[in-house]
């Protein structure tokens, strides 16, 4: 079913209610039976509480009468995958409590991430509420990003060192140190290096800053983050006008049909286009000297 611009408008505003309630319910809550789920390689991949299940089914249950209207299938974090996503027209794409791992810390970095796709991957909206700064991110195809409601542009103020945001485990795998001393000394630019929150929230943080980017570098193993980690930021980055690849410069594999994983090409947000370009070309002379 093809959808055009006012039905994007409205979907958006249905995904930013199913985002405000869950993030109203996951401020309200504090992180208990903590559990353990299969698939991928660090800490933060497999931590699950309760609460990532019950936020979920508050996001399911406003969408729910936008899956029959629209013919609208669902990828879930907390779901299994039906596979519907690769033959509906378009498939919502949900996070609903993306960085577990702080929350359960009692840190903040934890975020509600919504976003509609299409089936070739594209993202068509996006949606994310920072429960901490009770602030809204809203993005629609060709209409813009909205923070709060006002139309939102990339800061511009002059800034002397660059900020580079990794997941936590990137300190521990190889390749990334290395490339972060490489484009230090390219840009001639001290770095800041800021590890913690989740993928959502570290995207968050480059639109926040002139000079910044945020890298998963691509790995043989499963992991690299999944769909639902970046496709609303992902659509917030094309209408703010800064970059979301993967680490070649191709646009994120956001439907790929044989994975939910991100790891096979890996991933990386700039603030702009020239810190990206010479993060992937930095990245490729390093993998050719490795």
């Amino acid at each position: 079913m093809k959808l055009d611009g006012s039905d994007l408008l409205g979907l958006a505003e249905r995904a930013s209610e199913a985002a405000r309630a869950a993030g109203a319910h996951i401020s309200a809550s504090r992180p208990s039976d903590i559990q353990h789920k299969p698939g991928g390689t660090s800490p933060a991949s497999r931590i699950v509480t309760e609460i990532d299940r019950s936020a979920q089914q508050i996001i399911l249950d406003v969408l729910e009468p936008t899956r029959a209207r629209f013919d609208l299938a669902v990828l879930s974090e907390e779901a299994a995958d039906d596979g519907r996503r690769l033959t509906a027209d378009h498939f919502w794409c949900i996070d609903p409590l993306d960085g577990t791992l702080p929350f359960a810390e009692g840190t903040d970095g934890f975020a509600v991430s919504i976003a509609l796709l299409s089936r070739d991957g594209v993202p068509r909206l996006g949606v994310v509420f920072d429960p901490i700064r009770n602030r809204l991110y809203r993005a629609v195809y060709d209409h813009g990003l909205t923070v709060d409601g006002r139309p939102f542009t990339m800061p511009s103020a002059p800034r002397s060192s660059l900020s580079v945001f990794l997941d936590r485990s990137a300190r521990e795998q190889p390749g990334y140190q290395s490339l972060v001393d490489a484009v230090a000394d390219d840009l001639g630019r001290e770095v800041a290096i800021q590890t913690g929150p989740g993928a959502v929230i570290n995207a968050c943080r480059v639109l926040d800053n002139p000079l910044a980017c945020y890298i998963k570098l691509p790995k043989s193993s499963e992991g690299g983050g999944s769909l639902w980690d970046f496709a609303a930021t992902a659509c917030m980055f094309r209408e703010a006008g800064a970059v979301a690849t993967d680490i070649h410069g191709a646009a994120l594999d956001l439907n790929r049909p044989d994975s939910t994983f991100m790891n096979h090409h890996g991933v990386l947000f700039a603030s702009n286009s020239s810190l990206a370009a010479r993060v992937r070309a930095l990245y490729r002379a390093n993998a050719d000297a490795a």
